[in-house]
């Protein structure tokens, strides 16, 4: 067997139940690839070797004994570091939270554990959330495999670049102005965000109260559908938990998409750099080819998205980080204070004209779900940037340019799926997301497994590391 370490947990999964792997023999695997390649990539902040052979040693107890649980049983996943976690070190990507240990699980952490997931360990993000880069000033970037010296996206930086480079089978991601869809775009791995409310935000370290999403990172639309039909429920010890009934995920996958209409909003159309805009052209027109009717429409509202993203997450952050800041400024990163800053100086009124621009937002969509079934744009207006040397410029950069484009889904709650699109000139990943109205999960692993059956991305994963990560 080779090539365990970029396989689908779809793939692995019914491996694992016939008993032709071993969920130990796997794990030990995924610990010896990070032991490796973590140094150079830096995706994970902690690393739980003994927690996690512990529970594969169970898992594989259990399924040898006949108690399979189902398809994460065994599958080894990286946790983004501000869910919490009991007993283990939750930084949040701060070094203000270096020392901060837990008592208890997030919700999603202890359903992905109960499912039988293998928690390999922590994975680097831009400090408490507050970036779309990558970059980490107080830990260090964890470089994009695809070429080191590019960015990974963020905030949810190492859980991209683990999947990217074999050192997990799946990971858990958060999405407040796109922290989910940004990395998966310049990773080229895929990343949802959920409904509002669909995954439990308990045991989150916060970022923005009303924005803040739970979501699934994963190598394949198959893999996110295994992962929410796990993550998806009501949990009453989070007061935005939808209590809804959980359908299954998978039954959507690999449908046809013949006539679903998809709206491009003009907005998604302005601003593109050449490669995206070539890239997404094709993609519309691969999307017809498969049957899909897809006409541009108008949102004119879209273009209150910055404003409104803009004063509402820093406002949101700087009111949770209130009297750490008044105590010590300087224990955060110089990107993450000027972040705070914004939202300390501004107003009630703004705030409250934001949240008028959120309703008139998500009634605007509202409408357009009338009219398409899904919507369309790129994920990012630009290609993957390399690092640069002022890391603090380039993460306001990065979120300047992002935001208009990913933030919409979070002020109106409603789900995105980011997939990659194709490669830009230099040979970076680049991505697309489809937008759905609310609670429509189902209809968006629909036409992303239809996107996916194109073959979006031609290399392989497993080819990125003898090609981009240079040995020592």
């Amino acid at each position: 067997m080779t090539d365990l370490e970029f396989m689908k947990a779809s793939e692995l999964a019914p491996m694992i139940e016939k008993k032709e792997v071993s969920p130990v023999e796997l794990t030990e695997r995924f610990l010896h690839r990070i032991d490796k390649l973590n140094p150079k990539l830096n995706a994970y902040l902690t690393t739980l070797e003994t927690n996690a052979l512990e529970q594969a040693r169970s898992a594989e107890e259990e399924i040898m004994n006949g108690r399979y649980k189902g398809p994460l049983h065994g599958i080894p996943i990286g946790i983004k570091d501000n869910y919490k976690t009991k007993g283990i070190r939750t930084t949040g990507g701060a070094k203000i939270f270096d020392e901060y240990t837990p008592d208890v699980n997030a919700t999603t952490v202890n359903n992905l554990e109960e499912a039988g997931g293998i928690n390999l360990g922590k994975l680097n993000m831009n400090p408490l959330g507050a970036g779309s880069s990558g970059n980490n000033l107080d830990y260090g970037v964890s470089p994009n495999p695809w070429n080191t010296n590019h960015l990974p996206g963020g905030s949810s930086s190492g859980s991209a670049t683990a999947l990217a480079s074999g050192l997990a089978v799946l990971t858990t991601g958060t999405d407040t102005w796109g922290s989910n869809r940004i990395p998966a775009a310049m990773s080229g791995v895929y990343g949802l965000k959920p409904t509002h409310g669909l995954v439990s935000t308990h045991g989150l370290l916060p970022t923005a109260w009303s924005l803040d999403t739970s979501g699934p990172f994963a190598r394949s639309v198959s893999d996110i559908a295994l992962m929410l039909n796990v993550m998806a429920g009501f949990d009453p010890k989070d007061p935005q938990s939808l209590n809804i009934d959980i359908p299954d995920y998978t039954k959507t996958l690999n449908k046809d998409i013949k006539g679903l209409k998809i709206g491009v909003p003009r907005y998604y159309l302005e601003g593109l750099a050449p490669d995206i805009e070539t890239l997404f052209g094709k993609a519309r027109k691969t999307l017809e080819d498969l049957g899909a009717e897809v006409r541009e429409i108008d949102i004119p509202e879209l273009s209150m998205s910055s404003f409104a993203g803009q004063v509402t997450a820093t406002g949101e952050a700087a009111a949770y980080n209130y009297s750490m800041m008044q105590e010590d400024a300087g224990q955060y990163p110089q990107d993450v204070r000027v972040l705070l800053s914004a939202g300390t100086v501004s107003s009630t009124s703004q705030y409250l004209k934001a949240q008028q621009a959120r309703r008139k937002l998500a009634d605007a969509f509202q409408r357009a779900f009338e009219e398409v079934d899904v919507l369309l744009g790129p994920t990012l207006p630009i290609t993957t940037p390399e690092i640069a040397k002022d890391e603090t410029k380039q993460n306001l950069q990065v979120i300047q340019r992002g935001l208009p484009f990913t933030v919409p889904a979070n002020l109106t709650g409603v789900p995105s799926l980011a997939v990659p699109m194709g490669l830009s000139s230099d040979g970076m990943p680049a991505g697309m997301q489809f937008i759905g109205s609310h609670l429509s999960e189902e209809k968006l692993m629909q036409v992303g497994s239809a996107w996916e059956n194109t073959n979006p991305i031609s290399v392989g994963y497993a080819e990125i590391e003898g090609s981009h990560i240079p040995d020592e």
